[in-house]
C-alpha cells in the first residue's frame, strides 16, 4: 500500500472567468489528490465529480485520465482537469491518517482548527469575488457540510452524501440493501449535475 504524503492540497479555480459554484469534500483521498496535487483528481470518488462537471461544461478532462484514473499516475503523465466557471477544493487539506496508510475522516477539532477555518474562509472570499451573482457552494459529505455551516451560516449551501461506496450506501434507504452501487453512482452523478445546472 502507498504511503500517504499528507501534503496540504490547494484549491482548484479556473485560470481566468467567473466562479458561478465552490465544491467540497471532506478530504484529499489517499490514492487520488494527496498524490496529484489536485483535488478529487484521481480519488475514486473523483470520477464522478469530473463527470457531472463535464457534463455542465464546467470543466475539461484529458480523455486519457478516465483510462488510468491514479492521482500518482496523473502526476507522472502531466494530466490536469481544467475548471470552467467552477472551483474544488476539500473542507480539511490534506488526507487524514493515522498511521500514514490508511484514510480516516478528519476530526472535528482538525476541522474547526483556526488555521483550517481561515483558509476555508479566504477560499470562499476568492469565489465570491469571482462571481457574478451568489455564489452555490456544494458539500459532498456530512463533515463537509457541518463545517460550513458552522463557518458561514449565509451560504447558499446545498449538500451531498459523500460519493465513495461507502457514503452513498449510508445515505440510501435501508443502507442500500438490494441496491447495485452503480445505480447509486449514477443517481449520485446526476443529483450533482441538477445542482450545477442551477
Amino acid at each position: 500500500m502507498a504511503r500517504i504524503l499528507q501534503v496540504p492540497v490547494n484549491p482548484l479555480f479556473p485560470p481566468t472567468g467567473p466562479v458561478k459554484v465552490m465544491l467540497f469534500g471532506e478530504a484529499p483521498g489517499p490514492l487520488g489528490a494527496d498524490k496529484s496535487g489536485i483535488p478529487f483528481w484521481g480519488d475514486r470518488a473523483g470520477r464522478q465529480v469530473f463527470r457531472a462537471l463535464e457534463a455542465a461544461h464546467l470543466a475539461s478532462v484529458p480523455p486519457a485520465a478516465y483510462e488510468v484514473w491514479d492521482g500518482e499516475r496523473f502526476k507522472q503523465l502531466g494530466l490536469k482537469p481544467l475548471l470552467n466557471g467552477a472551483a474544488l477544493s476539500n473542507a480539511y487539506p490534506s488526507c487524514p491518517t493515522r498511521d500514514g496508510q490508511t484514510f480516516r475522516a478528519p476530526s472535528d477539532k482538525e476541522l474547526k482548527n483556526s488555521e483550517n477555518m481561515h483558509r476555508l474562509l479566504q477560499e470562499l472570499k476568492l469565489a465570491e469575488g469571482r462571481c457574478p451573482a451568489w455564489l452555490r457552494v456544494i458539500a459532498m459529505g456530512k463533515r463537509a457540510a457541518w463545517i460550513l455551516e458552522q463557518l458561514r451560516p449565509d451560504l447558499d449551501l446545498h449538500a451531498l452524501p459523500h460519493p465513495s461506496a461507502q457514503g452513498l450506501l449510508q445515505a440510501a434507504p435501508d443502507k442500500g440493501k438490494g441496491m447495485k452501487l452503480a445505480d447509486l453512482q449514477a443517481a449520485w452523478e446526476r443529483n450533482l449535475g441538477e445542482l450545477l445546472a442551477l
